[in-house]
């Protein structure tokens, strides 16, 4: 018997906000964001998602989830989360798998307190409580309107007590239900038992269900999101904007010049040293770049209408994953290519649509040491997970190897 499995339950169709739940904050895909909640939060030993969509599928297999196939009948807009809990319980008890505890996320809710989460698994682990869900405490005072007027709810009008003075409510947030699985089997409901809420902080229980809710997640991401490593296989950026700062010196003859920096070309010599392949591309053909890219000894596509298809040809080319590729992009012309890998990242006077989409937004603007700040980030990772490969050779003031 297995201790606790989480269910995430995430179908492709969505009204809302269409494609739901592969909608990115903070740069990566929703459904993403709870199946590494769920695989962080102490207690849970198997994470599942529930989903009759094909990327989804995909993109949360990447991201360390098992799959169950969710059946078109309990896929639709009026089917209730329950459905697709029993169905993901019913498949894991096909393959020998009944977990004592069931704790059931929302791929809506991108900020989801892994502490909490793991607290409440512990709480109904320890039979202490039968349904834990997560809850924002509250002291608002709420009215309803009525065929006589206004009325108070849960509060007498005519008295007013400080906000000490009154015990909070709770209100659900949505992110996340622990249940007992075999009281949860014989309610179909997720509040039976000892229920009792896990408080979380106001700040991170927005849940999604309008785009402006998504811009509102994508805004605090910046605020909430702990830094993570950056563990990627290669690397990949624009050029203008990225190793240049996004200005050209053109002279009388029409000569144009841009201005580079060393900094940044040791970082790619140091990435080249620890074996990470890099790739510049560009919109545009330029004398200017294939010179950069020569001097830095990288990979160089230029003249590319579709850049996300370029980068799609080269990872494959190469045997890359996708998901473990940052992309460097500063302006609207990059989001497909932000879009398409796991570490989208970017200069901080990116555009804002930009940085909205980037996982990572350094602090070191393009042409003045951005590159060489993400080559940092890079080998920080590589170096807390292992020692770094052999090489031969140092690199020189001007990001070359000698």
């Amino acid at each position: 018997m297995t201790g606790c499995v989480a269910v995430i339950p995430a179908r492709g169709g969505s009204k809302g906000v269409p494609g739901e739940n592969l909608r990115r904050v903070g740069g990566v895909p929703l459904v993403v964001r709870a199946v590494r909640a769920a695989r962080a939060a102490h207690g849970i030993d198997l994470v599942v998602v529930s989903t009759d969509d094909d990327e989804i599928a995909r993109v949360a297999a990447g991201a360390g989830a098992r799959i169950v196939r969710r059946p078109a009948g309990i896929s639709g807009d009026t089917a209730a989360s329950e459905s697709a809990l029993v169905h993901a319980l019913d498949e894991l008890a096909a393959d020998g798998l009944h977990p004592r505890v069931l704790a059931f996320l929302q791929a809506t809710s991108p900020f989801i307190d892994v502490d909490a989460l793991g607290e409440a698994v512990g709480r109904v682990l320890a039979g202490e409580a039968d349904s834990v869900f997560a809850a924002v405490p509250s002291h608002a005072f709420l009215w309803q309107r009525t065929a006589e007027g206004v009325t108070g709810v849960g509060h007498d009008m005519s008295s007013r007590p400080r906000r000490q003075d009154r015990d909070p409510q709770h209100r659900e947030t949505g992110a996340f239900y622990v249940m007992d699985t075999a009281g949860f089997t014989a309610a179909r409901h997720r509040f039976f038992g000892r229920v009792d809420v896990a408080e979380v902080l106001e700040l991170t229980a927005i849940e999604i269900d309008t785009a402006d809710d998504l811009a509102a997640a994508s805004a605090l991401a910046g605020l909430l999101d702990r830094p993570q490593p950056v563990d990627v296989d290669a690397v990949v950026t624009d050029f203008d904007g990225v190793h240049t700062d996004d200005t050209a010196a053109l002279s009388s003859a029409g000569v144009e010049s841009v201005t580079v920096s060393r900094s940044d070309g040791m970082g790619v010599a140091l990435l080249r040293r620890a074996g990470v392949p890099l790739l510049i591309l560009s919109t545009e053909t330029d004398p200017v770049v294939s010179a950069r890219a020569r001097k830095l000894r990288v990979d160089v596509r230029q003249g590319l209408e579709d850049k996300a298809t370029a980068l799609r040809e080269w990872a494959e080319e190469r045997g890359l994953d996708l998901g473990r590729i940052a992309y460097v992009g500063n302006d609207v012309n990059d989001l497909a290519c932000l879009e398409a890998v796991g570490w989208p990242v970017t200069v901080p006077e990116a555009h804002p649509d930009v940085r909205a989409a980037a996982r990572v937004v350094l602090t070191r603007p393009g042409g003045r040491g951005a590159v060489r700040e993400l080559a940092d980030l890079i080998l920080a990772a590589r170096a807390a997970r292992g020692p770094a490969p052999a090489h031969a050779g140092a690199p020189n003031d001007d990001g070359r190897l000698s």
